[in-house]
């Protein structure tokens, strides 16, 4: 009796203390401490589409991954689970860019930021960026289609010339089939603006388009690719070698990228799906014709 008595002044005391009320504490004390399956389903969802992003995903990317699978969930149980697991996002805070005017003398910025095409291969955006690899800098070339933001070609290289660009470019053209129309939008970087480069445009009768000198929000998806890349595959002291390299980069665009991530340009679908989803539009408006 008198034990019991020196507990509940106990307790009286620290709930006096910390703010808290009595009822509130002996509710948390005979709350269940069963281990609930659904719960254990959900962590264990969670932390694989954790990993499955390199650990670069947040709350709402987790949700929109695990909701796609079947089991609904919001971004706030999505972050409830993040909390309870010890897993925090990766992604890195915001740059602050001077933009600058100036425009190429003869390649016009056909493109005017209108990133929101109406169809594939319409509007493709390319560009370059370093990786480490080893003991020396090595250069990734890109394109991206910007109707589902699918990246459609690339290229790896110890040179960031005009063959990498050209490589990038051809394996876009050869996995798109060849299609007419296009315009494609870069920077003013020498690997664009080559007369090789150009050549291998007009032989493909590709119309060009370049953004305003220093200014990155003219190719602002390529941008955001990059961005998404290295903080959600790249190892903090870059690739062991440019054969990792190459195997990385593949596997992330390939298996995670186009396939698996959501995307908010897609209303949170992935690239392949916004394309699936195209196609059966397309479909369905020729049977109607």
């Amino acid at each position: 009796m008198i034990d019991q008595l020196k507990e509940s002044h106990a307790v009286k005391l620290l709930c006096a203390v910390f703010n808290v009320q009595r009822s509130s504490f002996r509710y948390w004390q005979a709350r269940p401490n069963e281990i609930k399956p659904k719960d254990v389903l959900l962590q264990a969802q969670v932390k694989a589409a954790y990993k499955l992003s390199g650990g670069s995903a947040g709350a709402r990317t987790i949700a929109t991954i695990v909701s796609r699978e079947g089991e609904k969930l919001s971004r706030y149980r999505a972050g409830k689970a993040m909390k309870q697991l010890g897993l925090v996002s990766c992604q890195p805070p915001k740059h602050n860019y001077k933009p600058a005017p100036k425009v190429h003398t003869n390649i016009v910025n056909h493109l005017q930021r209108q990133f929101s095409p109406v169809r594939l291969n319409q509007v493709w955006c390319g560009d370059v960026t370093c990786l480490w690899t080893g003991n020396q800098w090595s250069y990734l070339a890109t394109v991206l289609d910007l109707y589902g933001r699918k990246i459609i070609g690339y290229a790896i290289s110890d040179s960031p010339d005009s063959e990498l660009t050209k490589r990038a470019l051809s394996n876009a053209f050869e996995n798109r089939g060849r299609p007419r129309d296009v315009m494609f939008h870069s920077d003013q970087g020498c690997h664009y603006t080559s007369l090789a480069f150009r050549q291998l445009i007009w032989k493909y009768q590709i119309k060009q388009s370049m953004s305003r000198r220093g200014n990155c929000w003219d190719n602002a998806p390529m941008e955001r690719f990059f961005r998404s890349l290295k903080t959600e595959n790249m190892p903090k002291k870059g690739h062991e070698s440019i054969e990792h390299a190459r195997d990385a980069v593949r596997d992330y665009i390939f298996r995670y990228y186009n396939s698996v991530r959501p995307h908010s340009h897609n209303l949170g679908l992935t690239p392949n799906e916004k394309e699936e989803y195209f196609w059966k539009a397309s479909n369905g408006v020729a049977k109607k014709g």
